[in-house]
C-alpha cells in the first residue's frame, strides 16, 4: 500500500504496507451493483480499502486475477464484482477500450439527436 500526497510541486509516495499475493485469499467488492471505491482485500486480516475511483477498483481487481492467473495458479476468489467488467472479453472492461465507449455513446447520441429534428410528415 502506498501513501501519496504533494509537497509544493512535488509528488510525493512512501510505501506504508506490504502484502504477498500468495497471502491473499479474497478480494470483496462490497457492493457489484453500485459505483463505489471501497473494497476489502483478505488475508489473515481484512484490510478496509479505498480506491481512487470505482474503476480504479476495477482494475486493481483485475490485475491480481492475471498475476495470479500467471504465476501461482490458486483458488483466488473475486467477490461483489460486476463480471462484465472483470471479464477482459468484454469491450468495458478494458481502459484501452474507453475511447470506444465514448465514441459509441456519441454516436448513439446523435442519432437521437437527428431523429428528434426530423420532421414528420
Amino acid at each position: 500500500m502506498v501513501k501519496h500526497w504533494r509537497a509544493d510541486r512535488e509528488e510525493k509516495y512512501e510505501i506504508v504496507e506490504k502484502w504477498f499475493l500468495k497471502d491473499l485469499e479474497m478480494i470483496d467488492g462490497k457492493e457489484a451493483d453500485t459505483d463505489n471505491p471501497y473494497f476489502d482485500m483478505h488475508f489473515h486480516k481484512v484490510y478496509n480499502m479505498e480506491a481512487y475511483s470505482c474503476a480504479s477498483k476495477y482494475t486493481f481487481a483485475r490485475t491480481l486475477n492475471k498475476l495470479n492467473a500467471m504465476y501461482l495458479k490458486k483458488d483466488f476468489k473475486i467477490v461483489n464484482f460486476d463480471d462484465t467488467y472483470l471479464n477482459d472479453d468484454s469491450i468495458w472492461s478494458s481502459s484501452n477500450r474507453d475511447f470506444l465507449v465514448v465514441l459509441r455513446v456519441c454516436f448513439y447520441a446523435s442519432n437521437l439527436l437527428c431523429l428528434s429534428l426530423c420532421r414528420l410528415s
